[in-house]
């Protein structure tokens, strides 16, 4: 029997713990504490209530809540004295039918994280889409979170509470994400699409153009028309997915939106692809409605933002605010490969890309959904945030040039070591940036041409990448460090060159439409958040040309992106599409 949010507003608290009770292992006073937040307006609000009641009852309670909960294949299983909803959960992860080996080793690692840590370990197994995490999956984390320390494993614990919380109160209001499970299952089957090298070892890399990256192209537009019913589908000239779902008068001006879909090397599935799904979704559910809204809906899989494969980043979204820079087209991918020669092999019509720039005035604005990339909301127990705005961001690519020499017979003050060189500059980039709020510089990469382990380093070649909420921050940042690898060189009798490849301005929201995605969370009846975005976006290109404004998703294990553990939860997913139908509900009860 489902229950509903009227007869939980109608409750009394004692009614109210008895239907919720078994959300959260053991511990009534959870729900008994939420009782006295009526009434609540969606199961949303009512998830966060319960959440915030833990984070504000301390320490020790928090530890008595992780404590109720079994070991995962423990004593309780074995003697089937599990809740219902524990052994429910733990049988659809296969953990009630272990191998002995797989037993011996789940028993081991359960020994091994009590003696550290002092609870149980605590996973969400029926995992992000609700349907089970497969054993290997299981026991590959259980290993992995044995390395964290105490109090993020601590954090870590509650987090998949909630977790597990959230799908029981799914199940007892019998509410399935449908649009979040539609989501998060796109993002599955386009990770399958990976680059040589890397689709061998299970990783996700797709790069600008190559078969991986066309085959993404195809398979987005074939969703586009044939799931979502898009009126037009494309694949532009440089190899932009564009979708248009066109309003009741066609020649309305249009709502633009999307993110990338290539990805960085051994990346995730959802960092820009979020982007893209989202609002097919939204294009999917407004066509079985058969329903046009007063305006256009172009929604565009940007081909290109991470510079991975050229040193060119945003080629997807700078074509379309005209600012494709044709000395691109000259460069050398790492097989010598130029983009012009690429694109061509893609049979990318290299003539009409002039042509893909768009007319401001044709355009509403933009938006863009996105993971956040980092562990703020996850630490806040949110599951969305508005963008304030977006980070100014430049990238170098250099190189520091000394003297290979041999390790034994160099005497240690007659060196010209590029590599320690090197080293010293990337603690002096870490000390930079973190002497200003809101600004940060990384040294991402660092490599010693044909190093040998008896020789001298005679070069070291390294990335730079500084990020700032303004521009003036970013670049007297930058100044400083050019000034001390020029110091630090000229000392130890060494040279270097030097390349900016990438200069994006800080993007501020236009404020009309943060406050249309501070409205679209209100409605599902969650705190608004602001957050700046440390990350660069494909919206701070649009930014130049037109009105944007961004809204974040939480990221699973603390919000960690650019890696393949980076995840969302179906109903997440599912919050930011029903927050973006949300905005499009606005902007219609809006236009003229």
């Amino acid at each position: 029997m489902t229950i509903t949010l009227d007869q939980l507003n109608a409750a009394s608290q004692a009614e109210f713990t008895q239907l919720l009770d078994g959300s959260y292992e053991h511990s009534p006073w959870i729900a008994a504490q939420a009782w006295a937040q009526r009434p609540f307006a969606s199961l949303a609000q009512l998830k966060l209530a319960l959440v915030r009641v833990v984070r504000e009852s301390g320490r020790e309670a928090q530890l008595a809540l992780i404590r109720a909960h079994p070991e995962l294949a423990g004593k309780a299983m074995l003697s089937k004295t599990l809740t219902a909803e524990s052994s429910h959960e733990q049988g659809k992860a296969g953990l009630s039918n272990c191998t002995p080996a797989e037993f011996a080793r789940i028993h081991q690692l359960n020994a091994n994280y009590n003696a550290k840590f002092g609870f149980p370990f605590i996973l969400a197994v029926r995992g992000p889409r609700g349907l089970g995490l497969a054993k290997p999956e299981i026991i590959a984390t259980f290993a992995r979170r044995l390395d964290n320390p105490p109090d993020f494993e601590l954090a870590e614990a509650l987090r998949n509470i909630h977790r597990i919380a959230e799908i029981r109160l799914n199940d007892k209001f019998g509410h399935s994400p449908d649009l979040g499970n539609l989501v998060w299952d796109w993002a599955e089957q386009l990770g399958t699409h990976s680059d040589p090298g890397y689709a061998e070892r299970g990783e996700l890399t797709v790069t600008y153009l190559t078969d991986a990256h066309q085959a993404c192209a195809r398979q987005l537009a074939h969703w586009m028309r044939d799931d979502c019913s898009f009126d037009e589908v494309s694949i532009d000239a440089v190899g932009n997915v564009v979708g248009i779902y066109h309003g009741s008068d066609p020649q309305a001006r249009r709502l633009l939106t999307g993110s990338h879909y290539d990805t960085v090397r051994n990346g995730g599935k959802y960092d820009g692809r979020l982007g893209i799904f989202v609002p097919m979704a939204c294009v999917r559910e407004l066509q079985r409605q058969g329903r046009r809204l007063p305006f256009g809906l172009e929604v565009v899989g940007f081909a290109e933002e991470e510079g991975q494969r050229y040193k060119a980043t945003f080629l997807g979204s700078g074509a379309l605010t005209g600012h494709f820079d044709a000395a691109w087209l000259d460069q050398k991918d790492a097989d010598g490969i130029t983009m012009r020669e690429a694109m061509t092999q893609a049979g990318l019509r290299i003539d009409d890309i002039p042509a893909l720039r768009r007319d401001p005035a044709r355009y509403l604005g933009f938006v863009e959904v996105h993971i956040e990339q980092g562990p703020v909301l996850n630490a806040l127990d949110l599951p969305l945030g508005v963008v304030t705005s977006i980070n100014g961001s430049v990238r170098y690519v250099g190189e520091i040039i000394g003297m290979a020499s041999h390790a034994g017979t160099t005497p240690m003050n007659q060196r010209r070591d590029a590599a320690t060189a090197a080293a010293e500059l990337a603690l002096y980039v870490e000390k930079r940036g973190g002497s200003a709020e809101n600004l940060v510089a990384t040294v991402g990469m660092l490599e010693v041409p044909g190093g040998s382990i008896n020789v001298v380093p005679g070069r070291c070649k390294f990335s730079l990448d500084i990020r700032a909420t303004t521009d003036e921050v970013r670049d007297a940042c930058a100044a400083d460090i050019v000034h001390e690898l020029q110091a630090l060189c000229q000392r130890r009798g060494l040279h270097y060159r030097l390349e900016e490849t990438m200069r994006a301005a800080a993007a501020p929201s236009a404020r009309a439409w943060q406050q249309r995605w501070e409205r679209a969370v209100e409605a599902l009846g969650l705190p608004v958040f602001r957050m700046p975005s440390g990350a660069g976006h494909d919206a701070m290109k649009l930014h130049e040309i037109m009105p944007q404004a961004m809204l974040f998703v939480r990221g699973l294990n603390a919000g960690i992106s650019h890696n393949p553990l980076e995840a969302i939860t179906n109903d997440d997913a599912e919050l930011c599409v029903r927050a973006f139908q949300n905005l499009l509900d606005q902007l219609a009860t809006e236009f003229p």
